[in-house]
């Protein structure tokens, strides 16, 4: 990232705010111009007093001078405070409204990404939440720095170095020819520290990772008594991080030492040269002060180049981390334009090919066909590929290889949004949000009633447990079990009511009375719908019209239940399996005992 490029990529965020830029410049240049005042009157004070002194004129009219003095400057100063207010005001208002716009773009945006984005290894949560944070703080401050310290104080140094050349040429050259120095010094450094600052930005990725992973593994860290492995890894990554701070601050000491001696060298230069144009009779006394004056105006930049120079270099290197995520446009989901007026939901797979972006293949030419208005149980063991399937049923991801058809129309073709209304997912865990029970199942159909709601919550089985709850719908959802947040998502299901269902493990965080209640209110949203689901109860699987049998990412079997366990391949395998883990035949036996009992 240049700095050119850098300012490209600014440019339609501040574009929307041109006035504030305006006015900041104007008052930029008016602040340039009054910070020169002091220097004049400084040099038309001394050569004024020294001219009354050796004339020996009364001390009546030294007060004169004093007042028309002490009247510009406190003018100049009263100018120089409304303008100083202006520039940090609308400085800060550009960069807290920046701020604001790169928020909410950066959001809009990942909103708009596949799923394959958020499974790199490079976006973890963390890596990008840091990447997010610090892109974002270093960018507003560079703009708040441009329009508050960066440019004023270089247009201060421009009209302060164009004041001395005016005044004599000689000591003009000198100042200008200690600013490319100074530059040179100081672009050095920014080179010579770009390394430290890339490292310490990839720490904080993986500091802040680390911590989020331990959050989220805190219950089995500590099953395992494993809390000082943990504490052990995150001391070394801490380690890194201040070692390489230490380096940091080093270099950028020993640099600001060479820049210091530098501008103390302009200064004494400054001093012995325009003595000898005094000496000379070529300038006032006055003069003395008043180019020393104007070289503090010019070295002020100079003196702050560093720190310009940090932030300036931080912008670039994090903003690199930030760019990359708001422009990964190969990442945006196609879209594609078909809006279907209903759906069926004949689904058709067509020699498909898939490959998680980590490299890891998960379908080899599968084809099967999916009856609508019908339930099909896609079977096999873990790692099978089942639920690739369904994600790319959803578009969450797109075949590597191969076609998939919905109602006889190619899935990349379907418009995201308007295919996605028209299917329901509940997944084996599902996300609850902060806030009420009412608003997590209104987010099936946000424009629901409460009746709707209420009406959602009993077909899953969920409304008498919410109205045992003190505030009822309005309380915390994620204060719920975990078989009661799956209830809600099932709700949620029911709410949107779509054509088209995908059931991943709908029931395996459920207790077995909760099982065979949403079983029931499964069996009741399944008629008339396509219904894909993906489960290891055995009642789910038999109930279905239609079973697919997948291995190691192969279609290797389908057809109905009877026909499956008759020909004693792969599905028999698995159904004998999970029978026999279920105790079949004590189950069995004791229910005959039950009946004989009786």
């Amino acid at each position: 990232m240049t700095l050119t490029a850098l300012f490209k990529k600014l440019r339609p965020f501040v574009r929307p705010y041109r006035v504030l830029v305006i006015l900041t410049l104007v008052l930029t240049v008016i602040g340039s111009f009054a910070a020169q005042v002091n220097a004049y009157i400084l040099r038309y004070t001394v050569d004024s007093i020294s001219e009354l002194m050796v004339a020996k004129e009364p001390l009546s009219k030294g007060f004169s001078l004093l007042t028309v003095i002490s009247s510009i400057l406190l003018g100049k100063e009263l100018l120089n405070s409304v303008v100083q207010f202006g520039q940090k005001y609308y400085g800060e208002r550009l960069r807290i409204l920046i701020a604001r716009d790169f928020s909410q773009s950066i959001v809009e945006k990942i909103l708009t990404y596949r799923l394959a984005f958020y499974t790199s290894s490079e976006n973890e949560s963390g890596k990008l939440q840091t990447r997010i944070d610090t892109g974002i703080s270093s960018l507003t401050r560079l703009v708040q720095n441009f329009f508050i310290d960066i440019f004023p104080l270089f247009a201060n140094a421009i009209v302060a170095l164009i004041a001395m050349f005016s005044a004599n040429f000689w000591v003009g050259l000198v100042s200008l020819c200690i600013v490319p120095i100074y530059f040179y010094i100081s672009q050095y450094q920014a080179n010579k520290l770009s390394g430290f600052r890339r490292k310490m930005r990839n720490y904080r990725e993986t500091k802040n990772h680390s911590i989020i992973s331990l959050i989220e593994s805190i219950t089995v860290i500590k099953s395992f008594v494993r809390e000082n492995d943990e504490a052990e890894k995150h001391r070394l990554i801490q380690l890194d991080m201040t070692n390489n701070q230490l380096e940091t601050r080093k270099t950028a000491f020993i640099f600001d030492s060479i820049k210091s001696l530098i501008e103390q060298i302009g200064v004494v230069i400054i001093i012995i040269l325009t003595a000898y144009f005094v000496l000379d009779g070529q300038m006032s006394i006055g003069a003395i002060m008043f180019h020393v004056m104007l070289f503090g105006n010019i070295s002020a930049p100079i003196r702050q180049l560093h720190r310009i120079y940090d932030e300036v270099n931080d912008a670039l290197i994090y903003s690199e981390g930030f760019f990359d995520i708001l422009e990964s446009e190969h990442q945006i989901e196609n879209s594609g334009k078909y809006i279907p007026a209903q759906m069926k939901g004949k689904i058709e797979l067509k020699n498909v090919d898939f490959v998680y972006p980590n490299g890891n293949q998960a379908l080899f030419n599968v084809s099967m066909t999916i009856p609508p208005d019908e339930t099909t149980a896609l079977v096999g063991l873990s790692g099978a590929g089942k639920s690739t399937i369904v994600n790319l049923l959803d578009k969450f991801y797109e075949p590597t290889r191969g076609q998939i058809f919905i109602d006889g129309v190619d899935l990349a073709d379907y418009d995201t949004t308007e295919l996605r209304k028209h299917i329901g997912l509940v997944l084996q865990k599902n996300h609850i949000f902060k806030g009420t029970i009412a608003e997590n199942i209104r987010y099936g159909r946000p424009d629901a009633t409460d009746e709707e709601v209420i009406d959602a919550a009993k077909k899953a089985y969920i409304h008498d447990q919410v109205m045992l709850l003190s505030e009822g719908y309005e309380s915390d959802a994620r204060s719920l079990s975990g078989g009661q947040q799956q209830r809600i998502a099932i709700a949620r299901l029911f709410l949107k009511n779509p054509p088209i269902i995908f059931l991943d493990e709908p029931t395996a965080s459920l207790d077995a009375i909760a099982t065979e209640q949403i079983k029931k209110s499964l069996d009741a949203i399944k008629e008339n719908r396509t219904v894909i689901i993906i489960s290891h109860s055995i009642s789910q699987i038999i109930d279905a019209n239609n079973i697919v049998v997948l291995e190691q990412g192969r279609a290797v079997e389908s057809g109905h239940h009877e026909a499956l366990f008759d020909q004693k391949g792969r599905y028999y395998e698995i159904f004998t399996a999970m029978a026999n883990s279920l105790n079949i035949d004590k189950i069995t036996k004791t229910l005959d005992h039950e009946e004989e009992t009786e």
